[in-house]
């Protein structure tokens, strides 16, 4: 995962994310048989960050010490929040509650704009 430093820059690239109109589902690119996480802010008070899962792909189930928003760009994935799964497909979002024990998966390939905003 590439992390963006202070003055917006990706680490080891010369690409400047600041102050420009961009093409969310762009930024990150599908890879077989695996996930792709590309880190845009990364402050003390949150972190946004864009996923994208191959099919068949996911994130074991966990928690977050706060709320988290997924925002599916493109495809489609089951969530999985306290048990009860929850289909999302591409315009839809989902909010994962504090401390709840979740869990995704590429049902299709799929991209994903993961924003955590910190307590």
């Amino acid at each position: 995962m590439k992390e963006e430093n202070e003055k917006g820059k990706i680490a080891g690239k010369k690409e400047v994310l600041l102050a420009k109109t961009l093409k969310l589902a762009n930024l990150v690119s599908y890879q077989k048989k695996s996930v792709v996480s590309r880190t845009l802010i990364n402050k003390k008070t949150g972190t946004v960050t864009l996923f994208a899962f191959a099919k068949g792909q996911g994130l074991s189930e966990h928690t977050a010490p706060f709320d988290a928003m997924v925002y599916i760009l493109d495809g489609e994935a089951k969530i999985t929040i306290s048990g009860k799964p929850l289909p999302a497909k591409k315009g839809e979002m989902v909010i994962m509650p504090v401390n709840k024990p979740h869990s995704l998966k590429a049902e299709k390939k799929f991209k994903m704009l993961l924003v955590m905003i910190k307590n």
